[in-house]
């Protein structure tokens, strides 16, 4: 194996049972996947258990799919943006299911720390902004701006031409500037600056 292998090699190798291979996928890009989910959930404890769905439907998933690019990462965000769905459809329907039990008080005996429900809460506080906007615009600002990916990436994720890409996050950041006070010097892409410290 090279020292500096593409994605497009190690995904190649990994089709041949090469875990090794996948093992540095997994490296390279488990981070982007965790804080994506992350970014979308405001919870840490999901962001964990989804990034280990993307991975495990990627390796199940490794002999079907022929990348056509040298990065693998706008791929996984589309998977990660699949389990994101199911994962908001589940949500809903134990939400749903929770509220028709009698209440019983349970003591929380977790033990997160203080930065992690800092940061959860920052982020909730995020996607309550964000709830305001269509889906489509919260996808791309979550693709574009937290995510990094170019236009023409978001554009196969999400399936849509680049030019609605393009009009979809400005869009987005057009309603942002309605709902937030935001100095003028201020030139940070809109959905970026409450991040959490830790996401960047």
């Amino acid at each position: 194996m090279p020292d500096n292998p593409t994605d497009l090699e190690l995904w190649q190798w990994a089709t041949k049972h090469d875990g090794a291979a996948f093992g540095q996928l997994f490296e390279r890009h488990s981070k982007a996947i965790y804080n994506h989910c992350f970014r979308r959930t405001a919870s840490w404890s999901s962001a964990e258990e989804l990034t280990s769905i993307v991975w495990a439907e990627a390796w199940r998933r490794r002999k079907d799919v022929r990348l056509h690019s040298e990065s693998i990462l706008p791929w996984l965000l589309a998977v990660a943006n699949n389990c994101l769905r199911n994962y908001q459809r589940s949500q809903r329907r134990h939400r749903n299911l929770l509220a028709k039990l009698p209440h019983v008080e349970i003591d929380d005996f977790a033990e997160d720390s203080v930065d992690r429900l800092d940061d959860e809460r920052r982020m909730a506080d995020v996607l309550s902004v964000l709830s305001g906007l269509r889906v489509e615009d919260q996808e791309v600002i979550a693709l574009c701006d937290w995510a990094g990916l170019s236009y023409a990436e978001v554009a196969k994720v999400i399936g849509v031409p680049i030019g609605t890409v393009r009009s979809r996050l400005s869009r987005a950041h057009g309603r942002l500037r309605t709902t937030l006070i935001i100095p003028s010097d201020d030139t940070r892409p809109l959905a970026a600056r409450p991040l959490p410290h830790n996401l960047h």
